[in-house]
């Protein structure tokens, strides 16, 4: 059973996924982890024409005093790990000529109760590739 805020995330990762393929990304992997050669995890890898996005969904509850973006949880720690991990797979699958970016998608959930819909913000080119 997952907890709270795990369920939220898998909700804001679903309605990410439907967002960007509304928008003319094509999904090729989801929740992305390379195996037992690096920890972590990319929440989508997706091709918009002919860019490889790598792209990290980051959920939060709407709430009055939400003063914090989702995407300012993307620290420079994370990026690294990001980094990381999209060497490793453009390298895995020889895509070394192809063109990449880190996006991020915000996705703001209303409370329960609301009849609200989701607020979804797309950040491309979020942030730069970090070298390790």
């Amino acid at each position: 059973m997952l907890n709270r805020r795990h369920q939220h995330g898998r909700r804001g990762e679903e309605i990410a996924a439907r967002y960007l393929q509304a928008r003319g990304f094509r999904i090729c992997e989801r929740n992305w982890r390379p195996g037992n050669a690096l920890r972590g995890e990319v929440d989508c890898i997706a091709w918009q024409g002919k860019v490889l996005c790598f792209i990290e969904v980051k959920t939060r509850m709407l709430t009055a005093n939400a003063s914090v973006s989702p995407q300012e949880a993307v620290t420079p720690s994370k990026q690294r790990q990001l980094s990381r991990l999209a060497n490793f797979y453009v390298s895995a699958r020889r895509l070394d000529d192809v063109p990449c970016r880190f996006d991020v998608v915000e996705v703001w959930l209303p409370p329960e109760d609301s009849k609200e819909p989701p607020r979804i913000e797309l950040r491309q080119n979020a942030f730069d590739y970090c070298g390790f």
